[in-house]
């Protein structure tokens, strides 16, 4: 039987083999399209979404905050008072702009 012909039995054992194989992939679809599966997914994926995204956020929150830093103080760690008093100077203005306008809307 070399010609290429198969035996019944080798038959039988192929069609055993794929029948296993199906069974084999219909139980990993089944756990795919399982809700629980799927909502599994769902939120790990957000999770890494938003692990990504808070990553991200705090990065440019340092970035920032470096920055800024260097623009008031020296790298020996010394003030630059003469950036450091006209900022103080114009927050203190916008306060004092934002508190006028609280008082006038209490007095209505």
């Amino acid at each position: 039987m070399s010609d290429g012909a198969r035996t019944p039995a080798e038959i039988e054992a192929d069609i055993a083999r794929r029948r296993e194989d199906l069974a084999a992939t219909l139980d990993e679809i089944a756990v795919r399209v399982h809700p629980s599966t799927i909502a599994r997914d769902t939120k790990a994926k957000a999770v890494s979404a938003l692990d990504s995204t808070v990553g991200k956020a705090y990065d440019a929150a340092n970035r920032a905050v470096t920055r800024a830093k260097a623009e008031f103080v020296t790298d020996e760690g010394r003030l630059r008072t003469e950036r450091v008093v006209p900022a103080a100077v114009a927050a203190a203005v916008l306060i004092g702009v934002v508190a006028g306008f609280s008082v006038r809307r209490r007095r209505r």
